[in-house]
């Protein structure tokens, strides 16, 4: 039986990824794209029907994980009672080749043996068009294809094949090495290859961290989170995605299942100002570029707050019914909804994910008055939205009303275009776009602001309170000791903390009061109680939140505020990018120690 939590390590390269359990089995991997099919499902079937890979030591008795440091790839070590084991090692290959990014739609796994003679069986059990899809099994004389009505995959494999075909048990007297990817033929020798790929892998991931600007304290916390923020991009089209798994539930039972495998341009725009802030700008340059087509084709007009990473607009969600789902809390979704939806704060997030680009010396192609000239259509946009109704960035489906978090993003975009303006030295468009944005600001100071609750409440004209608010000190929209940011502070603690963990909002939503904090909101806490000077207790805050990641470092979306487990898809980008926003503004100064 495959166990079940969120103790999972990631790998990826930046095409595909692949969740490990800490046994080492693979249960969950969507080829040829992050939103493909599973090939691996086991994390949304743990039933026999599930497709999974794993090495199973016989008379097993304990497991240990970690990553090589500062690098994607991920080593488990299982031990028998004998104390004999096994180690394997996963990773996607990445690395620099022939003037470009190698990044091929294969997966390797290294085996080691750590000593005697242990037992051990592979069990390969790949499955298509979502588990329904059996594949047929061909051999050769190093390889195993696995072959569907519509996808092919190649093992190449030094291990007996035979026993790999028959899932028998043998000795592990020896190294093996598998590669499983499209089904071509290697240019080389199996383990020169395997090898080979590893060695070029974990230089590539060392001298991209090695690159960042990190704090100095919580290093190996900051560097986990930017590899898997880098992971989460889809580099063919420089879309990034909000995490990596569909339909784990947000609660235990709470019918809360959505597919997050898809570009949000809201949480896009935090992962690059997160990884920005470690000096990592090639991401944004990329994201740039998927960002740029779909403001293009947008002429203006309405812009969906969600895209697939290939730009498909059409998001339609669907039930797998025959798959019984994350611990069998079903239903499992394919596809999202909210591309219909109709969220104002997308266009604010667009300004703010591209205005570095215009001021940023370093980049390979700067943004000029081309590109300014279609942010200003999205500013337009924005201003024109800016109070009518949506269904705000928590993605409402049942409710719409003019939300404070989309018109305080309507009025980034327009502050921010006069920031660009100015720097292009265009006077009459930076007045244009000053107005515009202090018209906004006047409009949210007034009607979000609720004198009963003494705080900015969520929606205009409003009582209810939402941590999204939060982000007015972020954006740059108040002053952090104004005493209304400071009130609403203090009324979001009263009412939206559960212990240390804040939740979204206080008002029921279409599935009921929610039941989990969300991580995000936590770290938008932690970092409105740094500027509102309350430190010690920002920093004593950030330690509990870096209790709750998993053993490997990662977080998902959600925190069980009674139990501390995790919840919500996962590896989340949003909750890696608070981990790392939170560890830059608290850590001391490098000034301090050199």
């Amino acid at each position: 039986m495959l166990p079940q939590s969120l103790d999972l390590g990631v790998i990826g390269n930046c095409a595909y990824s692949a969740l490990v359990d800490p046994r080492g089995a693979i249960v969950w991997c969507c080829l040829p794209r992050f939103d493909g099919d599973p090939v691996f499902n086991a994390l949304l079937d743990a039933s026999d029907q599930g497709s999974f890979w794993t090495f199973e030591l016989e008379d097993f008795e304990r497991s240990e994980q970690r990553y090589e440091p500062n690098t994607a790839i991920l080593r488990t070590r299982l031990y028998d009672r004998q104390g004999q084991g096994i180690e394997i090692s996963d990773f996607a290959p990445r690395f620099l080749s022939r003037g470009r990014t190698f990044r091929p739609l294969t997966l390797v796994r290294r085996i080691s043996v750590l000593g005697g003679s242990p037992r051990m069986r592979v069990l390969l059990r790949p499955r298509f068009d979502w588990g329904r899809d059996v594949p047929q099994i061909t051999q050769g004389s190093t390889h195993i294809r696995y072959v569907g009505q519509h996808t092919a995959l190649r093992l190449n494999s030094d291990a007996p094949l035979s026993y790999i075909l028959s899932e028998r048990w043998f000795v592990a007297d020896r190294p093996m090495n598998f590669i499983l990817g499209p089904d071509e033929t290697l240019l080389s020798g199996i383990e020169d290859t395997a090898r080979g790929f590893e060695q070029e892998t974990s230089s590539y991931w060392k001298g991209w961290s090695r690159a960042l600007s990190v704090p100095l304290e919580w290093q190996d916390a900051v560097i986990r989170a930017a590899i898997t923020l880098k992971m989460s991009l889809f580099e063919d089209t420089g879309a990034i995605v909000a995490a990596m798994t569909t339909s784990i539930p947000e609660a235990p039972d709470s019918g809360r299942t959505w597919d997050y495998r898809f570009c949000w341009l809201r949480d896009a725009f935090f992962v690059v100002r997160a990884l920005n802030s470690l000096s990592e700008v090639g991401t944004m340059e990329d994201y740039l570029r998927w960002l740029n087509n779909v403001v293009v084709r947008s002429r203006g007009g309405h812009i969906q707050p969600l895209y697939g990473i290939g730009q498909e607009d059409m998001l339609p969600e669907a039930v797998m019914d025959h798959l019984p789902g994350y611990r069998g809390m079903g239903p499992v979704r394919v596809g999202n909804q909210a591309a219909e939806h109709f969220q104002h704060d997308v266009y604010g997030n667009i300004v703010l994910g591209a205005a570095q680009a215009f001021h940023d010396h370093r980049l390979f192609r700067r943004s000029g008055r081309t590109e300014f000239g279609y942010l200003e259509a999205v500013g337009e946009q924005a201003f024109r939205v800016h109070a009518e109704p949506d269904a705000g960035m928590w993605e409402l489906r049942t409710r719409a009303r003019i939300h404070t978090s989309s018109a305080l993003m309507s009025w980034a975009a327009c502050d921010r275009l006069a920031k660009v303006a100015q720097m292009l030295g265009l006077p009459p468009r930076e007045r244009h776009w000053r107005e515009r944005a202090e018209m906004i600001r006047e409009r949210i100071l007034r009607e979000a602001w609720c004198e009963e609750r003494g705080a900015f409440a969520e929606s205009f004209g409003g009582r209810d309170l939402d941590a999204s608010v939060l982000l007015m000190a972020e954006v740059n929209f108040i002053e952090p000791l104004d005493p209304r940011f400071v009130s609403t502070v203090e009324a979001l603690e009263r009412t939206l903390c559960d212990g240390p963990y804040m939740r979204r909002y206080e008002a029921p939503d279409d599935f009921g009061r929610p039941e989990t904090a969300f991580n995000i909101c936590t770290f938008w806490h932690i970092d409105a109680l740094a500027r509102i000077g309350r430190r010690e207790e920002a920093r004593a805050l950030f330690e509990q939140m870096l209790t709750l990641r998993n053993p490997l470092g990662l977080l998902s979306e959600d925190t069980h505020p009674t139990t501390g487990e995790l919840w919500g898809n996962f590896p989340q980008t949003y909750s890696m990018v608070g981990l790392i926003n939170a560890a830059t503004r608290l850590s001391s100064s490098w000034d301090t120690v050199i």
